[in-house]
């Protein structure tokens, strides 16, 4: 970055895919960094006008006069500073690119002055690799200068014998990012989307006592295509074991894994016991995404044999989240909605409180599987149970992940020593 700005507060982003120019667009909304500095890692276009285009609009978003105006009709302005360098001026906040580096070891973010990097290039996620991994690791970017890096994923530990480093850990912002000790933590996590929506969904569930007693519990999300997907039909690469991964995105209704339920243990450790299963169904939509959350409570039945756990009981709890310790980050709704009014809705999940439901039966305990449990009892046993059903929309790319990713990364940088 120019002279002037190498003593003020300066954002790093490590790559320039969709969640990378989304935390460009969402910072320049916040200004709480005087200048980001992007690393491409190759050039990019013909001419320093390419790169500012493409920073400028977006298929599923608009213009970025639109996102950070609306039509009051203001603009963003942008003015080239210096074309050699790739340094220009967004709404009046310094931006910088870099086309030199691919490997995070070798961006030199002390020279320009970045402490904070967000990697937003979903390729280096794990912890455990040491700095000058062949291939690049995440900690080369501490290794190039900068004191914290943010991974817009999940840690992806490839060897099982390893266990998560001391100075590493993955945080959810208004679940556990309270967790966050920067004398400790270097290498962080934001998780992913569908994590950071179902963190939000569970919290206040886990936070009220009547619903604290989980059985089972899991979850599926009806998911926005993403750029790993393919437009037409390809032949699958070596090895590949998701054949339907290869198959067109526009064409077709695709099931395939999530590892959401791996990384909300990480968020939520009291989920370990509960044995969350979840799975992702890919739709051929650009964003906006709907968890459904099915989960079956250990209940208790009323004086008038009604079960204390019911649809509107469900209901009251995310009521009383989005008015107070999740307030801004959880929405609760009881419009019918559709997907397309969820985007850009600035939430880490907005609650369909129109379709939750739930229902009640018993679970039947004989004496002799409660024997074989270690319980010494001659009774048989009708144990009541109750099953809820529960929405939740999240604007995958930008109002549900980035935006908290956003606010993960001004927290850390208000943290740092």
């Amino acid at each position: 970055m120019n002279v002037p700005l190498r003593s003020k507060r300066l954002l790093g982003i490590n790559g320039t895919g969709r969640i990378a120019k989304l935390t460009l667009w969402n910072h320049l909304n916040i200004r709480h960094f005087d200048g980001i500095v992007i690393n491409a890692g190759r050039e990019v276009g013909r001419k320093i006008d390419d790169i500012i285009h493409y920073l400028t609009v977006d298929s599923t978003y608009g213009t970025i006069d639109r996102f950070l105006y609306g039509y009051t009709g203001k603009s963003c302005s942008v003015k080239v500073l210096d074309e050699a360098e790739c340094l220009f001026e967004m709404d009046g906040i310094a931006v910088k690119v870099l086309k030199k580096e691919r490997n995070p070891q070798n961006i030199d973010w002390a020279k320009e002055g970045v402490r904070l990097v967000v990697d937003c290039t979903g390729v280096f996620l794990d912890p455990t690799l040491p700095s000058d991994s062949p291939k690049g690791s995440i900690r080369g970017h501490i290794e190039a200068g900068a004191e914290k890096v943010i991974a817009s994923a999940p840690f992806k530990i490839k060897d099982s014998t390893q266990k998560m480093p001391e100075d590493s850990a993955m945080f959810v912002y208004g679940v556990n990012h309270v967790g966050y000790d920067p004398a400790r933590h270097h290498i962080l996590s934001a998780a992913s989307c569908t994590t950071t929506g179902l963190a939000h969904m569970m919290k206040p569930l886990l936070d009220t006592e009547e619903t604290s007693k989980i059985i089972t519990a899991s979850m599926s999300t009806v998911h926005a295509a993403t750029n790993n997907q393919n437009i037409l039909d390809t032949s699958p690469g070596a090895g590949s074991k998701d054949l339907r991964r290869n198959r067109s995105v526009f064409n077709n209704i695709i099931p395939t894994s999530t590892g959401a339920a791996i990384a909300l243990e990480e968020i939520l450790p009291e989920i370990k016991k509960v044995g969350f299963m979840a799975d992702s169904i890919r739709v051929p939509t650009s964003t906006v995404s709907l968890i459904s959350l099915n989960i079956t409570f250990r209940t208790k039945l009323g004086e008038n044999g009604d079960p204390v756990i019911n649809r509107e009981f469900i209901n009251d709890i995310y009521k009383k989240a989005a008015d107070g310790a999740q307030k801004g980050l959880l929405i609760y709704s009881e419009d019918q909605n559709v997907s397309s009014d969820m985007v850009g809705c600035r939430a880490a999940v907005v609650i369909e409180g129109h379709e939750n439901h739930t229902r009640t039966g018993f679970l039947p305990l004989s004496s002799e599987i409660l024997r074989e449990c270690g319980v010494e009892t001659c009774q048989d046993i009708s144990l009541p149970v109750t099953h809820a059903k529960i929405f939740g929309w999240y604007d995958n790319e930008f109002g549900n992940y980035v935006n908290c990713l956003g606010k993960l990364t001004v927290y850390v940088d208000k943290n740092m020593i």
